[in-house]
């Protein structure tokens, strides 16, 4: 059946549904009298994105599919294109297999060419992969250029989805950082060790490919000369500055197609190839050191959260009962309550940006808080206790969740603090948890402390604020007050 929607340029005739390459909109064939072998790509309004964004069509650039008229209906975006024999995707799969070198440099150069222009004119396509890359009146060029941005805006709001494609998407674009012209490079990349190789560099769910690409070296390409290796190598590079530029890229896939070198410039070919790695052995490194620290950060920031509800919960169970206590908020969670002479005092968290030990104790810790109760010192000089939260995972590796700790000096030692137990950061408690004999001994069992349970920390900590009110708390007999011994994990 023969269907007819009417756009800016002309009146356009549709019926056969043919398959989108990029998965995104529904595609026909379709004709006018402006275009006769074209197709139509109706794409689903979205929330939150205009047409702006859809309807990129870059002027004076080389090699892109052009948009010959647009428009919409009530519930559609549309596009209106010329129609390609196939796309690179389909190319690949009629090949079934790698392509030679030829081939591989004849689509980069093509595609390479509308990069140089893109940058020039400011445009990132964001999403540069076999199924936006089609054969046009025998050259391969680049389509979809809004698709991407659309798509980024319209699902983002509601539910962040990851809008480029995942197995072509740099490295910075997981880290959701803007998008360069060096992202295309890399997707670029991606695509000529796919074609080199027969196959994708990083596969599997989207946990495992974003792995990948922030911190795995694609397997080596074999049967490829090592200036073509190199070059795909730093296309590759998890450092964007590190990338060829579209034009250097451009020079270097004309070398590539040159006759290999020979003599002493076979070897100096070699010697590059091994800077390439090198360079490219640290940019992973330092891809590697930026992901563990947002990842720390990010669970911290969780913690920090998680710990405000059980701090929320002892001051409000304190506040509701001790009708006469005074309480001073310092910001950031900090706080002291004051009941008689007593002061009950919760800190604010401390983010660790880095591991505060080496591998003993085995377990690592994200975040840092204390809570305390003093006193006026007593004839001893005593002057109450602390103890030490801790955010990590003391029980089971990568299980996080605050546990509360204390420290004491050992048994030999002359010194008599006037906080004992008393808190300590995870730095300073660490000699305490190698399990040697340190200066430093557990006194107080890694507990865990969850909102779910929070009852019985609450009631420990508001009856030692109650003792301490009516001048009876003491400093503990024995230390330490309960078996230390597996609390937590030494290996």
């Amino acid at each position: 059946m023969v269907e007819k929607v009417s756009l800016d340029r002309a009146t356009w005739e549709f019926s056969e549904q043919i398959s989108d390459p990029s998965g995104f909109g529904a595609v026909y064939a379709a004709s006018s009298d402006v275009l006769t072998n074209a197709v139509l790509k109706f794409v689903p309004k979205g929330r939150g994105a205009d047409r702006e964004l859809l309807f990129v069509n870059p002027v004076g650039v080389r090699n892109v599919v052009p948009i010959a008229d647009t428009g919409e209906t009530d519930t559609h975006w549309v596009l209106a294109m010329p129609r390609a024999e196939k796309s690179l995707k389909a190319h690949l799969a009629e090949q079934s297999g790698p392509l030679n070198l030829d081939s591989v440099i004849a689509v980069l150069a093509d595609v390479t060419s509308a990069l140089i222009d893109l940058e020039r004119a400011q445009i990132v396509h964001r999403d540069i992969k076999p199924a936006n890359t089609l054969l046009l009146d025998g050259t391969w060029c680049l389509a979809d250029f809004g698709i991407s941005r659309y798509a980024e805006a319209t699902t983002a709001p509601d539910t962040h989805k990851f809008s480029a494609t995942p197995q072509y998407a740099a490295p910075e674009r997981w880290r959701s950082e803007r998008a360069t012209s060096a992202s295309d490079v890399y997707s670029l990349g991606i695509m000529a060790y796919e074609m080199v190789a027969g196959r994708l560099p990083f596969t599997g769910d989207e946990f495992e490919i974003r792995n990948g690409h922030l911190h795995l070296e694609p397997s080596p390409l074999h049967g490829v000369r090592n200036s073509f290796a190199a070059l795909i190598e730093d296309c590759l590079s998890k450092s964007p500055g590190a990338r060829p530029t579209p034009e250097n890229l451009l020079n270097r896939l004309a070398r590539a197609a040159a006759p290999p070198p020979a003599g002493g410039l076979a070897r100096l070919d070699e010697a590059n190839l091994a800077e390439v790695k090198r360079r490219a052995a640290v940019a992973r490194a330092e891809s590697e050191a930026t992901s563990e620290l947002e990842r720390r950060v990010t669970i911290a920031k969780d913690a920090a959260r998680t710990l405000r509800r059980i701090n929320d919960a002892l001051r409000e169970a304190v506040l509701d009962v001790a009708t006469a206590a005074t309480i001073a908020n310092e910001g950031n969670g900090r706080w002291t309550i004051s009941l008689n002479r007593a002061h009950l005092t919760f800190s604010e968290v401390a983010e660790l940006r880095q591991r505060p030990w080496g591998n003993r104790p085995a377990f690592d810790v994200l975040a840092y808080a204390s809570i305390g109760v003093r006193i006026p010192g007593n004839s001893r000089g005593w002057e109450g206790r602390s103890h030490a939260l801790y955010f990590c995972d003391a029980k089971e590796a990568d299980r996080f969740g605050w546990f509360e700790t204390a420290f004491m000096h050992n048994a030999f030692s002359r010194s008599m603090p006037s906080i004992d137990p008393f808190a300590l950061p995870p730095d300073q408690g660490a000699a305490a948890l190698g399990g040697g004999m340190a200066g430093i001994q557990l006194a107080w069992p890694f507990m865990p402390v969850t909102y779910d349970d929070v009852e019985e920390f609450v009631n420990r900590w508001t009856s030692w604020f109650a003792e301490a009110a009516t001048g009876v708390l003491g400093r503990p007999g024995t230390m330490p007050e309960h078996p230390t011994q597996g609390s937590y994990r030494t290996s």
